[in-house]
């Protein structure tokens, strides 16, 4: 449980700082912000597995309406890399694996390694 605890806390400062320094952010209306307010919930699933949340599956599907244009899916991408990034026990499996088990379909990865300029 202290765990869970410490890890929300680094999601919440990992927000602001995103948020103050307005890093990979774009105009069009998709932010490190909110991508990171909705991936919150799923942090436990990614680097511990198991099944994830209802409240981590309401973020993914927020997310996949987010993204429309190719801008606002690289920028999505970016946040999400840099989110995956500052996690070293973060499950590539889970990743890849949790739009599907929340019943959705992402137009991003959540991937720690992809060129987010490929994205389109």
């Amino acid at each position: 449980m202290k765990a869970v605890a410490v890890v929300l806390v680094l999601v919440v400062l990992a927000v602001v700082q995103l948020a103050m320094a307005g890093r990979l952010e774009q105009q069009g209306g998709v932010t490190c912000g909110q991508i990171d307010a909705n991936m919150a919930p799923c942090i436990s699933y990614l680097t511990k597995g198991g099944e994830p949340g209802a409240a981590c599956c309401s973020g993914v599907k927020t997310l996949s309406g987010m993204a429309s244009s190719t801008d606002e899916r690289r920028t999505a991408c970016n946040c999400l890399k840099a989110a995956a990034n500052r996690y070293a026990n973060l499950k590539d499996d889970a990743a890849q694996a949790l739009p599907s088990k929340c019943g959705v379909s992402l137009n991003v990865p959540i991937s720690r390694t992809i060129n987010c300029d490929t994205i389109s």
